[in-house]
């Protein structure tokens, strides 16, 4: 469990750097706000939560990454379920308090073209021309 990564997972690197080429300037992991999002837009008040697909229990019936453990079902039921209510709670409170979010699940990496579209219709306009 040690080896599992809060921050800077593959996942969240690879939207950072999608990002980046489209030319968004950003903040990581905001300490002030609840959950700590992954990338955060301070000045449009967006916020962005990148998710893996088995630690968050992505429930689209497409997503071809999700799993349900098999073995030690009493510790990893609890746990993956509160890990779904703490990110419910996460983003009740991140709206009640004027930002906006954005989910972007694990699998949702692997279609580059999609995802920078739906960064640009989520972020709006990048400052720099």
């Amino acid at each position: 469990m040690q080896a599992n990564r809060a921050r800077n997972t593959r996942p969240e690197i690879a939207v950072r750097q999608v990002l980046t080429s489209l030319g968004y300037r950003y903040r990581l992991h905001a300490r002030d706000l609840p959950g700590r999002p992954d990338i955060v837009f301070r000045s449009r008040r967006k916020a962005i939560l990148v998710h893996g697909c088995f630690w968050h229990q992505h429930d689209s019936p497409t997503c071809r990454l999700r799993s349900h453990p098999v073995a030690n079902i009493a510790y990893w039921g609890p746990k993956l379920a509160r890990n779904k209510t703490r990110d419910a709670d996460v983003l009740t409170r991140l709206t009640q308090e004027g930002w906006t979010t954005l989910l972007v699940w694990e699998c949702q990496l692997a279609a580059t073209e999609t995802l920078a579209r739906r960064l640009r219709r989520f972020l709006g306009k990048t400052r720099i021309t």
